[in-house]
């Protein structure tokens, strides 16, 4: 089901490191941008990104398909996002399982569904939309919520699975917001895991959260804790060797940081599907080989 090998593991691209990522050639695999970021004709944001798609593998991050509104899908958007696609030659391009506006405005939060047969069977039309205007299959991230449906008839995970496997997509797992998640609403998050359809797993995030006591909040703005480190633990178990990024967007450290927070991704994948932990060469990642494959 996979469009491509593992590329083995990346970071989300921030501007705070742009002059470090090419001084430096850190140690990653590949980037994720945040399609919003980069939907401008020219300028600074696009030079920028040129050059790092000379030198890394990129995917595409988006926040704004709102594939769950009841909306009119925005077809100047999904335009724009193919014609950056054109431009970048990403590996895939993904967005999130859930709604951000009505009636053309953008709530900027991404909003939970009702698990319901009725919202299943608008999603997977529109997702089919979607994958016929840019002409690839999409990836859809399970997102952290709040609050619940009354009216709900499925499970998260039973909803998220149907999604993908009806639609034809693929999914971005994030463990962290199933581990939100998981403690905001009382469900096992390995359930979660054991359930979804493992070859449909595309990429991971990881990523930290604030702990509030009774809830917790995804802030992407604190390291990996201890808890989503054992539940990725689990997904490697249940999905093998999957494209692993973290994510930080806010509270931002230098990139040495991240990058020594990536290591750990790495050495725990190793250990866990008794891999050499070795980083991808360039000739590698460009040809879009999975990390440890030799180079032609």
């Amino acid at each position: 089901m996979l469009t491509r090998p593992s590329l083995g593991f990346g970071l989300g691209l921030r501007v705070d490191h742009y002059e470090a990522i090419l001084a430096e050639r850190p140690r990653v695999d590949w980037f994720e941008v945040l399609t919003e970021n980069y939907l401008v004709p020219g300028g600074k944001p696009l030079n920028y990104l040129t050059r790092f798609r000379e030198r890394y593998p990129l995917v595409m991050h988006g926040v704004s398909m709102s594939i769950g509104s009841t909306a009119p899908l925005d077809l100047e958007y999904l335009r724009q996002v193919k014609s950056l696609a054109a431009r970048i030659e990403p590996a895939w391009i993904s967005d999130h399982l859930c709604w951000t506006g009505v009636a053309g405005r953008n709530l900027h939060d991404l909003l939970p569904l009702p698990y319901t047969e009725e919202a299943l069977a608008h999603v997977v039309a529109r997702v089919g939309q979607v994958q016929e205007l840019l002409g690839r299959r999409i990836l859809l991230e399970n997102v952290s919520s709040y609050v619940a449906y009354s009216a709900s008839q499925l499970t998260e995970w039973e909803f998220l699975r149907e999604v993908v496997v009806r639609a034809d997509c693929l999914l971005l797992l994030d463990v962290n917001n199933i581990y939100v998640s998981s403690v905001n609403h009382g469900f096992d998050a390995r359930t979660y895991l054991q359930h979804l359809p493992a070859e449909r797993v595309q990429q991971i995030h990881l990523a930290g959260h604030e702990d509030h006591g009774s809830y917790l909040i995804d802030t992407h703005d604190h390291p990996v804790p201890d808890p989503v480190w054992q539940l990725y633990e689990a997904a490697l178990r249940h999905c093998g060797p999957v494209a692993t990024m973290i994510e930080r967007d806010d509270n931002i450290p230098p990139l040495e940081e991240l990058v020594g927070e990536l290591d750990q991704a790495r050495q725990l994948s190793a250990r866990v599907l008794n891999a050499p932990p070795a980083t991808m060469p360039l000739a590698a990642q460009r040809a879009g080989m999975p990390a440890g494959a030799a180079a032609p």
